[in-house]
């Protein structure tokens, strides 16, 4: 540690460039914390939008397969349709031929009542008139050779008639075999619309489900790109934080350098106000109350740096509440800290020795957690430049 002295512009470079300081990366913690915590919400978001689009991209693969599979079932259900409709064509012919067949054996019925009539009329008429004209046609014979002819005839009557019997026994034991074989085939036919027309309603059931799954799918999918439609607005309003945050720092940046080639007060021209000592003693405790005894006094050597540059507030009251410069402040935890004077006796002594002249961080303006490519000096866990 050293005390201040009066100093030439060119002294004070030089304090500078021993003490590692470089001004002209500097910037105010405050809003490098918040262009770091932009970049990270927007890598955040960043990759929440790509989760998304893998996500989009197996959904989109999930319902294109279930498109392919829903073709591919309705290409099935339109084959069973059309075997169902085959069968049901065929069973109609079947049960046009049944009612062939039993038409044809009710008319086989038919004519071997008729035939039967015929016979016992034929019998009636040769043995049971009342003329006895039989009788009397074989008493009236000429001879033997009359009662032959008579006969053959007789006979051939009968013949007849049993050949037309056997050809309606012959006709209707047909008819009843093509019956027992047109049925049998029926019960087949009818076997195979039952399991065409179970396997078109499994298939119906499956287009159903697979179709309720597509639909789903999309809603799934309409709700996955909304998620990325709103992860684009974020983006893009991240990058506009990100766009001012780096103008400012810019900004800061430049207020630095013009900070290190500006007039600069001795600790000795200060007169401190009633209550200084106060407020710069909590401020200490919400920047670094948790750090070591060395740190807590680096950070009061920022404030007092700042009062003695004349880019600054030339009061604590200024330097302190300047806007969007100490993170705390605006956050109100240094208000409460004040309400409650949480500061330890640590904090007040080393804000003792910064309003004395104390600074271990030669003339750095800035503090603020490590980051990659800040270079300063290292106390605890604050960099200082």
């Amino acid at each position: 540690m050293w005390k201040r002295k009066k100093h030439k512009i060119a002294l004070f470079m030089t304090i500078v460039l021993l003490a590692g300081c470089v001004p002209t990366i500097s910037y105010a913690t405050s809003t490098q914390d918040k262009l770091d915590q932009a970049e990270k919400d927007k890598d955040k978001l960043e990759q929440q939008q790509q989760d998304s689009n893998d996500k989009l991209d197996n959904l989109e693969n999930t319902q294109k397969n279930l498109k392919s599979e829903l073709n591919k079932l309705n290409e099935q259900l339109t084959q069973v349709s059309e075997h169902l409709a085959d069968l049901e064509d065929q069973i109609a012919v079947k049960e046009k031929e049944i009612a062939d067949i039993i038409r044809d054996l009710a008319d086989a019925r038919d004519l071997e009542s008729w035939q039967y009539q015929c016979m016992k009329k034929r019998i009636q008429l040769m043995y049971e008139q009342n003329d006895k004209s039989v009788l009397n046609a074989l008493l009236e014979m000429g001879g033997f050779a009359d009662f032959l002819n008579f006969n053959e005839n007789f006979e051939q009557l009968t013949a007849y008639d049993q050949m037309m019997f056997d050809e309606y026994v012959a006709n209707r034991e047909y008819i009843e075999s093509e019956e027992l074989r047109l049925n049998q085939e029926k019960v087949a036919l009818d076997g195979l619309k039952m399991e065409a027309e179970a396997e078109k309603s499994k298939v119906s059931g499956l287009i159903g489900q697979t179709t309720n799954s597509i639909a789903n799918y999309e809603e799934q999918i309409e709700d996955v790109e909304a998620q990325i439609r709103a992860y684009e607005a974020q983006i893009k309003e991240k990058e506009k934080d990100i766009k001012a945050l780096k103008k400012k720092i810019e900004e800061e940046k430049a207020l630095a350098a013009a900070a290190a080639n500006a007039a600069w007060r001795d600790i000795s021209e200060v007169t401190f106000a009633e209550g200084d000592r106060y407020l710069l003693a909590n401020l200490i405790y919400c920047e670094a109350g948790g750090e070591p005894y060395e740190g807590q006094v680096a950070v009061g050597a920022v404030v007092i740096n700042r009062l003695l540059s004349s880019k600054f507030p030339n009061t604590i009251t200024g330097v302190i509440y300047q806007k969007n410069q100490f993170s705390p402040v605006k956050s109100g935890r240094y208000a409460l800290a004040l309400s409650q004077n949480r500061a330890t006796e640590k904090c007040y002594r080393a804000a003792d020795e910064a309003m004395a002249g104390v600074t271990n961080v030669g003339n750095c303006l800035f503090f603020r957690t490590p980051i990659e490519g800040l270079t300063g000096i290292r106390i605890g866990g604050h960099i200082f430049y």
